[in-house]
């Protein structure tokens, strides 16, 4: 009596298995069918949010559905990105996420959630580099020059950033660790109050977004020493990378992109991806990278697998190095 029970059971779960199998191919294949929700994690306004807009809008028209960004800021990001990590994993709810991404969560050790484990990568939009600007009271114009000043001064120099583990705060890092130059680490509370102290002479560096810094770039207000990419910028030809400054391999960019929860159908994801790619590579998304000083980006799902799994280990080691939380 107990096998027949025993057996009765696992034929009704087949049964239901094999009910379940048609209806999840059928969500995939008519994926998707109701609103999607993007969720920027930073406040409305900014080049960040902009992007992530004219991403939905051009998703909207190519997917048939509306598709709402919704702003969940604070915690550096991870407010938003944890929502996005324990949300159903059927294409509905997705992350516009940025270099930050990676950075908070190697450097907070607190993170409700893991880059490489609880996200599903859909698609690299774009990526950019930062600008390495000094404070004009430095005298300096090149790298070499900054190397020579800083290492004559007994008090060393500070170099400012958006916040603790923000893509500002690991470059200046990083670069420190390169040169072995006396520099200390000054967090503001976003960009605006950084560049503020930074024109005013009580900070002395800063590895700024092209956003955030290039009015002030043009107006000949800071100095600009290089660039962090592997290239040169289109908008400075004339301004060397970090590599031709005598840094050795180094490539830092900033980059915009888009994730979905772990164990997001292929289907679903690849169907994203294709989409992302195509307005990518269109106005107003391609213009509005531009202005941002980066490269639109069409790549598999793949690749941004492989980008974050770059910037994992780069930052890691960098924090590790400082002797921050490592995670």
């Amino acid at each position: 009596m107990k096998t027949l029970t025993h057996g009765r059971r696992l034929f009704l779960s087949l049964l239901t298995l094999a009910a379940c199998v048609p209806t999840l191919a059928n969500a995939q294949q008519t994926y998707p069918s109701r609103p999607i929700t993007l969720i920027v994690p930073f406040a409305a306004g900014g080049g960040t949010d902009s992007i992530a807009r004219d991403i939905a809008k051009s998703l909207a028209d190519k997917l048939g559905q509306p598709v709402v960004v919704d702003n969940k800021g604070g915690g550096g990001g991870s407010i938003g990105a944890n929502m996005v990590a324990k949300a159903q994993s059927d294409g509905y709810t997705l992350l516009f996420a940025t270099s930050t991404f990676v950075t908070n969560a190697v450097t907070e050790g607190t993170a409700p959630y893991q880059v490489d484990k609880d996200f599903a990568p859909v698609a690299l939009i774009g990526r950019g580099p930062l600008l390495v600007v000094a404070n004009k009271e430095m005298g300096v114009k090149t790298l070499a020059q900054l190397r020579t000043v800083v290492a004559a001064r007994p008090q060393g120099v500070n170099f400012c950033s958006a916040g603790n583990g923000s893509i500002n705060h690991l470059a200046g890092e990083l670069f420190r660790q390169k040169t072995k130059l006396d520099m200390t680490h000054v967090p503001y509370k976003g960009s605006g109050p950084a560049t503020l102290d930074l024109l005013a002479g009580r900070v002395q560096l800063f590895f700024a977004t092209v956003p955030t810094i290039l009015p002030y770039v043009q107006d000949h207000r800071v100095e600009l020493l290089a660039v962090t990419g592997a290239k040169r910028s289109a908008l400075f030809p004339a301004t060397p990378t970090l590599a031709e400054s005598g840094l050795g391999n180094v490539d830092i960019t900033t980059w915009w992109g888009v994730l979905a929860p772990a164990n997001t159908p292929k289907a679903i994801v690849d169907k994203l991806n294709h989409a992302i790619n195509e307005a990518a590579a269109r106005d107003p998304v391609r213009s509005r990278l531009v202005h941002e000083g980066a490269e639109a980006i069409s790549g598999s799902p793949a690749d941004f697998q492989r980008v974050l799994g770059q910037e994992l280990t780069l930052w890691r080691d960098v924090a590790s190095a400082a002797g921050m939380k490592a995670k």
